[in-house]
């Protein structure tokens, strides 16, 4: 097996910087590139809130996560476990999961390494699962890095 691109989706989380432990280790094994694609995902108002007189700003928050993004997803290619390697910085917008799997078929990655934060029961049910989408619909092997309850590997 000969793995040329790792695609490593982060949300800035602590999981998605464990993944990132795991992703470099690769790409240190195989010298392959990592592609970390960071996703801004639509910004919606809150139906029925109306503790405002004025609508909410979702062009400023849209612009305010963009620049985030910006500022934050260059810290990952900077960081000391990815010296040495080529790290490409990707931002998209979409729905995460959608858009996770596109850029690795656009991209023709080997494969993606992906954090779960483990939710179960509601929390799954009302948040969904980025990383089990991304599983079912990708077009690569996903490794899926998940951590316990007490922040350690699971």
């Amino acid at each position: 097996m000969q793995i040329n691109s790792i695609l490593l989706p982060t949300d800035f989380s602590d999981c998605a910087a464990h993944a990132l432990s795991y992703a470099s280790s690769l790409a240190r094994k195989f010298a392959a590139r990592i592609i970390c694609v960071h996703v801004i995902e639509p910004v919606m108002p809150t139906v029925g809130y109306t503790g405002l007189t004025e609508p909410l700003p979702i062009a400023d928050l849209s612009e305010q996560l963009e620049e985030s993004a910006e500022r934050e997803l260059p810290k990952i290619g900077a960081c000391r476990e990815c010296e040495g390697l080529l790290v490409e910085e990707v931002i998209v917008h979409g729905d995460a999961a959608a858009e996770i799997v596109r850029v690795a078929q656009e991209r023709q990655v080997d494969l993606i390494v992906i954090a779960s934060h483990g939710r179960t029961g509601l929390g799954r049910i009302l948040f969904g699962s980025t990383a089990e989408s991304v599983v079912r619909h990708a077009p690569c092997p996903v490794l899926v890095v998940k951590q316990n309850e007490t922040g350690d590997e699971g």
